[in-house]
C-alpha cells in the first residue's frame, strides 16, 4: 500500500510536469504556417485578420529588419501605415524609452527612491518602506503597488482628472480595479502589474525634465527615431483610425490622465521603427539610433521580474519567449474596452518582428503576435500560456482524477 501511494504521488507530479512542459513547449500545438515559410506565414495572417476583425486593422511582418509584408483592412474609413491608433498598454513600451533617456542623461538613477524626484505628489504611507519604490522597481512593475490600473478612460468632452488626482484616486479605473496607487506588498519581492507606476513614472518625467510628458518623450523619443506621426496627446483626430467595438459598430473615443500608460497614438510605419531602432541599421548605424546606447537596451531585455518561475519582465518591456540566442522575444502588448488589442514582438537576434494595431477585436492582435512568435522560435509565449491557462487545468485536473481513480482500483485489488 505504502508502494503504491508513493507511485501515485510520482504520477501525480510527473503528469503536472509533463502538461505544464507541453503546454510550454507547444508540444501539441500546430504553426499557424509551416517553420520557416515566411510567405506562407504571411498569407495566413492575412486570412486570419480578415476573417476575424470587426472594426479595422493595421499588419506589418519584418524579416531580417526588413519590412516584407504589411495589410490593411477597415470596416469603416480605410486606414493604411500612416494611420493612427490608439495603443493603450503598448504605450508603456515607449513611456521606458523616455525614462531611460534621463537615467542615461545622469538625471535619473535606477535604483534610488522615485520620491527623491519628485514634488507634486507622493505616495501614500504604508506598512512597508516607501523608498523601496526605486525607478527600476517600477519599470518592472516590482515596486510592491497594488493598484491594479487598468484605466478606462474619459469620454469625450468629459473633464480630465489633474495628473495628482488620478495617482491619489483614478476616477477611470478600470472595472474591479482598486484605483489609488499606493505600496501593498513589500517593494522588490513580487511581480505585480501596476498601471499606476507607469502613471507615476510620468509624473517623474515632467519634475525631472521640466516639460510636460508628452512634449519630452516626443522630442527625446519620437521624433529622433523618426516617429513623427507618433503622438501621447492629439492637436487634432486626423488620420484616427475609427473605434469599432466586438460587433463592428463605432464607438467611444476615450481620453486618459494617464498618458504614459494608456494613450499612445501611433502607426504601424512608426512602429517598426521603433523596433528597427533596436537593431544595427542598414547603413551601421547603432542599436539606439542615439537615442538609447546600445547597452541601455540590454539592460531593458535582461530579466527583471519573474513568474512562477519564467522570467516575464525587463526595464518595460515584456520577456514574452525565450529566442534561440539565449535572450528574449521582447515588446508589449495592449488591450482597452471596449475592443483595442495592439501587439508589438521583436526577435533582437535575428531582426524578425510583426506589429499589429486594431479595434474590434479584443484579442486578435494579440493570437495573431503570439502565433508569430510560435512560429518563430517554437515556444509558447507568455500571454499565449496565459490564455490556455485554463484548457491547460482542465488537461491537468482529467489526467489526475485519472491517476487516482487507478490507484484506487489497485488499491481495492490489493486488499482483496
Amino acid at each position: 500500500m505504502l508502494r503504491t501511494l508513493l507511485l501515485t504521488v510520482l504520477a501525480l507530479v510527473a503528469w503536472a510536469a509533463f502538461v505544464v512542459t507541453g503546454t510550454l513547449e507547444g508540444w501539441c500545438r500546430q504553426p499557424l504556417a509551416p517553420f520557416g515559410d515566411t510567405n506562407a506565414f504571411r498569407a495566413a495572417a492575412i486570412a486570419k485578420i480578415d476573417q476575424e476583425h470587426k472594426g479595422n486593422a493595421a499588419f506589418a511582418l519584418l524579416e531580417n529588419g526588413r519590412v516584407v509584408a504589411t495589410h490593411y483592412v477597415s470596416a469603416g474609413k480605410p486606414v493604411d501605415g500612416d494611420s493612427r491608433f490608439q495603443v493603450a498598454s503598448l504605450s508603456k513600451w515607449i513611456t521606458a524609452w523616455g525614462v531611460m533617456t534621463l537615467v542615461e542623461a545622469g538625471k535619473l538613477d535606477l535604483d534610488k527612491p522615485a520620491s527623491l524626484y519628485l514634488k507634486r505628489w507622493k505616495l501614500p504611507a504604508s506598512q512597508f518602506d516607501n523608498n523601496g519604490v526605486t525607478v527600476r522597481r517600477l519599470l518592472s512593475h516590482t515596486a510592491g503597488l497594488t493598484d491594479g490600473l487598468g484605466y478606462a478612460g474619459f469620454k469625450p468632452g468629459a473633464p480630465l482628472q489633474s495628473l495628482e488626482d488620478s495617482l491619489t484616486h483614478a476616477a477611470d479605473a478600470s472595472p474591479g480595479r482598486d484605483g489609488k496607487v499606493h505600496v501593498g506588498i513589500k517593494p522588490g519581492t513580487e511581480f505585480k502589474y501596476s498601471g499606476g507606476g507607469y502613471t507615476l513614472l510620468q509624473l517623474l518625467i515632467e519634475e525631472v525634465s521640466g516639460q510636460s510628458f508628452n512634449d519630452y518623450v516626443k522630442t527625446a523619443v519620437l521624433n529622433p527615431l523618426g516617429m513623427t506621426r507618433s503622438t501621447f496627446l492629439l492637436d487634432d483626430e486626423t488620420d484616427v483610425a475609427e473605434f469599432f467595438d466586438e460587433r463592428g459598430q463605432h464607438t467611444t473615443h476615450y481620453r486618459f490622465t494617464a498618458l504614459a500608460a494608456a494613450s499612445l497614438y501611433t502607426t504601424t510605419s512608426d512602429m517598426t521603427r521603433i523596433l528597427q531602432a533596436h537593431l544595427k541599421g542598414v547603413s551601421g548605424e547603432p542599436p539606439g539610433r542615439g537615442v538609447l546606447r546600445p547597452e541601455t537596451l540590454t539592460e531593458m531585455r535582461r530579466p527583471h521580474a519573474s513568474q512562477y518561475g519564467a522570467d516575464i519582465w525587463g526595464l518595460g518591456t515584456i520577456l514574452f519567449a525565450p529566442n534561440k540566442a539565449g535572450g528574449f522575444v521582447i515588446g508589449h502588448d495592449g488591450d482597452n474596452a471596449p475592443a483595442i488589442n495592439t501587439a508589438a514582438r521583436l526577435d533582437p537576434a535575428t531582426g524578425d518582428g510583426i506589429v499589429i494595431l486594431e479595434t474590434g477585436n479584443k484579442r486578435l492582435a494579440t493570437k495573431l503576435a503570439s502565433e508569430w512568435v510560435f512560429w518563430n522560435v517554437g515556444k509558447v509565449d507568455l500571454l499565449l500560456f496565459l490564455a490556455e491557462f485554463e484548457s491547460m487545468l482542465t488537461t491537468l485536473a482529467a489526467g489526475w482524477a485519472a491517476i487516482l481513480v487507478a490507484a484506487l482500483f489497485f488499491g481495492w485489488r490489493l486488499r482483496r
